[in-house]
């Protein structure tokens, strides 16, 4: 996947303008809520930090997370901005959920660092010092 267009104008909200109307409601969020789906079809939400890069959101998780274990069973996910505790200001959006490597998105991790700033670099040295190991998700809409 290539990801050329990087001017600073652009990264401000960590990532491109958002180019999709049924993405604009999350141009201006600091939070996503991720609801995954169990095998029994009950819903579970999760909010979290974001990007998005031309019609993508990228989100970045702890590997061994039960949403990445629900998202390999069914990739079929839903998103709406939310506040930190996930309580949501916006309208759900279906979407489809792809799992990426770290190793493959490292650039996701630097618009990340560049939109959450000190709070993420704090995260990444406590990830550090436990070797968490961390997956991308992707939601395509």
């Amino acid at each position: 996947m290539t990801h050329l267009c990087r001017t600073a104008s652009h990264l401000e909200n960590g990532g491109l303008k958002m180019s999709d109307d049924r993405l604009a409601q999350f141009s201006a969020q600091r939070y996503v809520n991720l609801e995954t789906y169990r095998k029994s079809g009950q819903g579970v939400r999760t909010p979290l930090w974001f990007i998005e890069q031309q019609g993508v959101l990228y989100m970045r998780t702890p590997a061994p997370s039960a949403k990445v274990k629900r998202i390999r069973n069914n990739p079929h996910v839903r998103i709406v901005p939310s506040d930190v505790r996930g309580n949501p200001i916006g309208e759900w959006i279906e979407g489809k959920a792809q799992l990426i490597a770290t190793d493959d998105a490292e650039w996701v991790n630097q618009l990340v660092k560049r939109k959450y700033g000190l709070f993420k670099r704090l995260i990444d040295i406590r990830s550090r010092l436990k070797g968490t190991q961390y997956v991308v998700i992707a939601v395509h809409v």
